[in-house]
């Protein structure tokens, strides 16, 4: 359990917040803590965790439609909506492993989910974490309880508040409660697979996929080094990257989507699929990012143009020491930099420049993450839009000062 005040009630929060504002002084905030070892570190005289605001608010699954309080584990909602044979479609990772808190006892919560954007391989057909919030209340950096949206798209008007809270870490309010748009569970899934292929051939083959009409969900590719992770040795044994296409529905659909699909790609290589029990295994692998576990080495979470993935990496590899796996068709690049000097984070964002890339330091040593620049920075018009709202939210700038920008 994290140490710290853990409100049990809105009003709760509310009081402590508009205390702490009150008399100046600065408060982390977390869920359970799963997420802590990223951003930049920060100071504070303590803590407030959401952890015991927990429980589903709202359930209609004829309506798609999902609400629980913040500190809800992520792990109990999709427990409920499995029972219905439904899912968050944007498969948000659990990101724990990557930063070694093996100490973290807790799961992650569905508040923590949003609060940092969260969202994994299918984000590339169904969008991410924030595209799917309908609904969220909060407490500001006042002591004020604030709230927008409903329980449909139709009902979400004015000023997106989702939007404004979703990603900024707990620097302008703290969620208490979400609501969120679910979707059926696929009857099967099928994986395509194709072995050995060298990044830029693997990154054209996903381009080329998502151009298809067959509605593919997922494509990554991961280098040998990495595949050899995965918790299925038969894969990660055969010592060869791994190119991967995932295809969902019901049966009939899936067979003949992936039958057409690889008539389009086979002139990549032998293309190999596996059916419904052996894709959940992998992807569920990939969704805990266990491709990118193992290792101490910094790992940073860079998103941009698929087709400027491969050569932004090898410019990367001309200058630094690196291996890269490619997610989201090649839009979003997990790449494990050794070695662990300080001033590669400088030479990395040099690089990245030229390819309109955005890069987060995810996994890094306490001292590191105190010296370089966790967040991609930002041109001097969007850190004043920042702060304008940093300053309209929390004016008193208690809430994880400087946990994404010291000037926020």
């Amino acid at each position: 359990m994290l140490d710290g005040f853990m409100p049990g009630s809105e009003d709760e929060l509310a009081a402590f917040i508009a205390h702490s504002a009150e008399a100046q002084t600065p408060v982390e905030v977390c869920g359970n803590g799963t997420k802590r070892a990223i951003g930049r570190p920060v100071q504070t005289a303590g803590k407030i965790g959401t952890g015991n605001l927990t429980g589903v608010t709202l359930y209609e699954p004829s309506e798609l439609v999902i609400a629980a309080r913040a500190g809800t584990p992520l792990s109990e909602v999709e427990a409920l909506l499995d029972e219905h044979n439904q899912m968050l479609a944007f498969e948000p990772a659990d990101m724990t492993p990557l930063t070694g808190k093996s100490d973290v006892a807790e799961p992650p919560t569905i508040g923590s989910v949003f609060a940092t954007n969260t969202s994994g391989s299918r984000r590339v057909l169904r969008g991410a974490a924030r595209d799917h919030l309908l609904g969220v209340r909060a407490v500001n950096g006042r002591g004020e309880t604030i709230k927008w949206g409903g329980r449909v798209m139709k009902n979400v008007t004015g000023v997106d508040l989702a939007r404004g809270l979703s990603g900024s870490w707990g620097t302008l309010a703290v969620m208490t409660e979400v609501t969120m748009k679910v979707l059926p569970k696929p009857e099967d899934t099928r994986t395509l697979m194709l072995f050995g292929l060298p990044d830029e051939a693997a990154i054209a083959l996903c381009c080329a996929a998502m151009g298809t009409p067959y509605e593919v969900s997922a494509a990554i590719h991961i280098p040998a080094s990495m595949a050899a992770r995965l918790s299925n040795q038969e894969l990660g044994g055969l010592g060869r990257a791994i190119t991967a296409l995932r295809l969902e529905n019901f049966p009939e659909s899936t067979q003949a989507r992936a039958e057409k699909l690889e008539q389009q790609i086979g002139t990549f290589g032998e293309v190999y699929t596996i059916g419904n029990e052996p894709s959940l295994e992998f992807w569920r692998d990939v969704r805990e990012l266990r491709f990118l576990t193992g290792s101490q080495f910094p790992l940073w979470r860079i998103t941009t143009a698929p087709s400027r993935a491969v050569g932004m990496v090898n410019a990367i590899r001309a200058q630094l020491d690196c291996q890269a796996a490619y997610d989201w068709s090649g839009g979003l690049v997990w790449l494990e930099l050794a070695p662990s000097r300080d001033a590669d984070a400088t030479d990395l964002r040099r690089i990245i420049a030229d390819f309109e890339a955005h890069a987060t330091l995810i996994r890094a040593p306490l001292a590191m993450r105190s010296a370089v620049e966790v967040f991609h920075p930002l041109p001097a018009a969007n850190m004043t839009l920042s702060q304008k709202l940093k300053a309209a939210f929390d004016p008193a700038g208690i809430l994880n000062p400087g946990r994404m920008y010291p000037e926020v």
